[in-house]
């Protein structure tokens, strides 16, 4: 779906004009898409690694410290990342055993 920012108004006064808000496209526009590489170490990072998402950067998420220290609680910060990434309509994909990507919205990974 794509986003229409410009629209036609019908008028007889050919100084009607329509504002378009910009407000949160200008790092996009600019063709440049954040991509951040975190680490999970615990439960309290998944809603800074979310915000990141939520502001529109692609994650690169390294699990081993946390799979290494405690498996029960990394089973829970990867189904609460899943959760809101799926409820946003990103991607969220494991690469070999000790990465996650995350994807907001605009972009998808590509899967074989």
């Amino acid at each position: 779906m794509g986003l229409n920012f410009f629209s036609r108004k019908e008028s007889n006064d050919q100084d009607d004009f329509i504002e378009v808000d910009t407000l949160g496209l200008q790092e996009r526009s600019s063709g440049a898409i954040g991509v951040k590489v975190e680490k999970l170490n615990e439960f309290e990072d998944t809603e800074r690694i979310l915000k990141a998402v939520r502001t529109g950067h692609i994650v690169f998420l390294k699990i081993k410290g946390l799979k290494e220290k405690d498996i029960g609680e990394l089973k829970r910060c990867v189904d609460k990342l899943k959760k809101t990434i799926v409820a946003n309509n990103g991607d969220i994909v494991g690469i070999e055993q000790d990465w996650l990507v995350l994807t907001p919205e605009f972009a998808r990974v590509v899967r074989d």
